[in-house]
């Protein structure tokens, strides 16, 4: 790992570049950030960064969407696009020979012309993709769960945003918000892999050189107020209950990010307390804890789904494996568990060039620059009964927090 090294540059319209040099690996992969997602969305138009994501694929001044897949696929390439509450990433894995052509076809898509003809129709895609989310229990909570944790902030509407603003929005509006928000200043270009740096630089001034820059590309963001208490949401469709439990967590740059990650692992990962004493007793067909991070905030989740009439003992079970956790404390052999699942996890992401592009991504977009896998590894090794405890008393998991209830069942709020 000692071999690894970075380089970063910015061209003249502000395009940033960040270069891992990985030279005991063969191929390479490459990615566009645009600081862009759901929280950015405009009200009337929650959904819009989803909706582009797709409308980057279907088409350029010099390619079709026929066109696109097909380059990619005579690559071999891996390559493909998500949309979170605060960014929008596409990337594309392949040989290193092929570096230059995965760079150059996304830095075409990046400049899409949002074809007239092909909007319509993504439309309805994206339409259905709302209808299939919609017909989904844990999708359905988890959308509750920003809606009432988030309420009055941006972050508060779903990444797919609503039938009523997909079905209003207009090509052309979406194409304004594509111009400020994929402006050179708000996005970065990833490389990682066994590549010449001094090449890659080339390749960036040449196909992204020439992008205009814009100086008024970012809406400030607000962090959010967090809510507690109760939230119920009832659909008789439905014949499974979503509970969840939620509670303030730290953002991604503190410096108890990786022991709130063991915290989460410890309550509900994998062979935990979660699955154990919840699952295992037949209290509910899923259960676990994860923690979602943002720069300015971030919520620990605590969720089970279970048969209606189990509401009351599925949450008791779950508040009593927190406070017997905070409570007791871990014990030592769960936190050794937790931290070398996350070793090995760190270990096998940094061998592989697309693992490592999605961990540049969290480290430049959240702390400002990249970290090498070694920073990484020793916040994992600084965690212990000490720094779980003092997590504790900075968030605390046994208090009121929000309770959010989804399902046929009217409760607690009938109760």
């Amino acid at each position: 790992m000692s071999e690894v090294r970075f380089v970063q540059e910015r061209l003249a319209n502000g395009l940033r570049v960040v270069i891992e040099i990985m030279p005991h690996v063969q191929s390479a992969a490459c990615g566009f950030l645009s600081r862009t997602g759901a929280r950015d969305d405009p009200a009337e138009m929650a959904g819009v960064s989803h909706f582009l994501e797709h409308m980057c694929f279907k088409g350029t001044a010099t390619r079709s969407w026929e066109n696109i897949n097909i380059e990619f696929d005579e690559m071999g390439a891996q390559y493909n696009a998500y949309t979170s509450k605060d960014r929008t990433f596409y990337y594309s894995w392949g040989q290193t020979k092929d570096l230059d052509r995965q760079m150059e076809l996304l830095s075409d898509m990046m400049r899409s012309i949002l074809p007239v003809d092909e909007f319509e129709m993504e439309k309805k895609v994206v339409l259905e993709e709302i209808a299939m989310s919609n017909d989904d229990l844990p999708s359905n909570a988890y959308d509750f769960l920003y809606e009432s944790l988030c309420a009055g902030s941006s972050l508060s509407w779903p990444v797919l945003g609503y039938d009523a603003t997909i079905g209003s929005m207009g090509r052309d509006q979406m194409y304004e918000y594509f111009k400020r928000r994929y402006a050179p200043g708000n996005m970065i270009l990833f490389v990682a892999g066994n590549v010449d740096p001094d090449k890659v630089l080339v390749w960036g001034q040449r196909f992204c050189g020439c992008w205009e820059a814009v100086t008024d590309t970012v809406d400030s963001r607000k962090s959010p107020r967090i809510h507690n208490g109760v939230a119920v949401r009832t659909y008789e469709r439905f014949h499974q209950q979503a509970l969840i439990l939620a509670f303030p967590s730290t953002p991604a740059t503190h410096p108890l990010d990786e022991t709130a990650g063991s915290v989460a692992a410890i309550l509900g990962g994998v062979n935990s307390r979660f699955y154990w004493n919840i699952m295992q007793k037949g209290l509910s067909t899923r259960a676990g804890v994860y923690r979602e991070d943002y720069a300015d905030f971030a919520v620990l989740v605590m969720y089970g789904l279970c048969e209606p009439e189990n509401c009351e003992k599925l949450l008791a079970a779950m508040r009593q494996e927190a406070g017997e956790l905070v409570g007791q404390g871990p014990q030592a052999k769960e936190i050794q568990r937790v931290k070398n699942l996350r070793r090995t996890s760190l270990a096998t992401e940094s061998e592989a060039p697309f693992y490592r592009l999605s961990q540049l991504v969290d480290d430049v977009d959240y702390y400002g620059t990249p970290r090498p896998a070694e920073e990484r590894l020793a916040a994992v090794d600084a965690v212990s009964s000490e720094t779980i405890g003092d997590y504790f008393s900075k968030y605390p998991i046994t208090g009121e927090g929000l309770l959010v209830s989804v399902g046929p069942r009217d409760w607690p709020r009938s109760e």
